[in-house]
């Protein structure tokens, strides 16, 4: 499963490193290109937010196979797009039905025992890393040796053969909830309304990764500059300094079965803390600025895998709805941490970036001991 998760999360990465060869190919601007990566995102939000719940409503083993299907001919479409305009609807396409490992993860969350399912989240949030970090290394060198139409062609391919994986070693699974789509829909706002833990665990997750967001987004910016002056294929290689955060993964998660799980986000929470001060005092050099990137990477996923592990022991027969609930403001996190990091630093450059950044973390810490179990509820 955790292959699975990484491989189809792929999907949705492939064309960021493409986006120049797209604009030759199609004669417009790099700017104008990048929209298909901006499609690809929304694409993928859309069905967070209305396919995912479907997962508690339906045969998830069906959902998961039917979404791979739909994948593999927004693969094609792209590679065969005879317009730029036609390359935007595939990538919507794409990112739509690229909600897998979503609906991987609650499947894997309801298989797995109580006291080992920290550990299973773990592992298929390290698929998830890995696929994610390869995605791009991969995408760049077909691209480079090929073109980018042939690594959506590379892309379809693989998913072709994920289908027959999955059809045959997937589990069917039993829908938690009888009514209809408009009922399911509902009920998400009411768990929303009524359950403080997912309230506090969605939001926590959403301030980590809007600074992870930040670093990611302003990290290109500042190493192009002296006493640097790297080059984006010199800049790419320093996204392998996150594979910490896929290795740890699996240890985080197996920690958080048998440990008080607010102890492990509040050391992740000072694990990003102490990243952003190494960012700020690197220098000339690179290793406290590599330094920085492990322990950020393995402090957001302290932070994911155990509000995963929370989250999902609420409510069995809610999980796909509370994993909509999570990941959805993951994204809206993630999104407006891409857009805070760009303002601090039209502001101040990487000084900004990370006084800004220091300070979402410390409320981010400030929100977990304040609302934290046992203290007054999030409203």
């Amino acid at each position: 499963m955790a292959a699975c998760a990484g491989l189809m999360v792929a999907n949705i990465y492939y064309c960021q490193p493409l986006i120049v060869l797209m604009a030759r190919d199609f004669g417009i601007r790099e700017s104008a290109a990048g929209r298909v990566a901006y499609f690809t995102q929304i694409g993928y939000a859309i069905g967070l937010l209305l396919l995912v719940p479907l997962g508690d409503i339906l045969e998830r083993r069906k959902q998961i196979l039917f979404s791979t299907f739909i994948t593999i001919l927004a693969l094609l479409l792209s590679a065969k797009a005879p317009s730029f305009p036609v390359l935007q609807i595939a990538s919507v396409l794409i990112g739509v039905s690229s909600i897998v490992p979503q609906l991987i993860l609650p499947l894997a969350a309801s298989m797995a025992p109580a006291h080992k399912r920290g550990s299973v989240i773990g592992s298929i949030m390290a698929g998830l890393l890995v696929g994610i970090l390869a995605s791009r290394s991969l995408s760049g060198a077909v691209g480079s040796l090929y073109g980018w139409r042939e690594m959506y062609l590379i892309a379809a391919g693989i998913c072709t053969m994920l289908l027959g994986v999955m059809w045959w070693r997937f589990p069917k699974s039993t829908p938690t909830f009888s009514g209809n789509y408009k009922e399911l829909m509902a009920s998400i706002a009411h768990y929303v309304k009524t359950q403080p833990a997912l309230r506090l665990a969605a939001l926590i997750n959403a301030l980590s990764f809007a600074v992870v967001s930040a670093f990611w987004v302003t990290m290109v910016l500042f190493l192009t500059l002296p006493p640097f002056g790297y080059k984006s294929a010199e800049i790419g290689l320093f996204g392998l300094a996150g594979a910490a955060g896929a290795l740890a993964a699996p240890l985080i998660g197996r920690i958080s079965d048998g440990r008080d799980p607010g102890k492990n986000i509040l050391i992740g929470l000072i694990c990003e803390l102490i990243s952003f001060a190494a960012f700020y005092f690197t220098g000339s050099g690179i290793f406290l600025l590599l330094a920085g990137i492990v322990l950020l990477d393995v402090g957001h996923q302290s932070v994911q895998v155990t509000n995963q592990t929370i989250i999902y022991s609420i409510m069995p027969e809610a999980r796909n709805r509370f994993n909509t609930v999570f990941m959805t403001s993951t994204f809206i996190g993630g999104a407006s941490g891409s857009a805070l990091g760009l303002l601090l630093w039209n502001m101040g450059h990487w000084t900004a970036v990370c006084a800004g950044a220091s300070l979402v973390i410390i409320l981010n810490v400030f929100l977990f001991f304040r609302y934290r179990p046992g203290r007054q509820q999030l409203d």
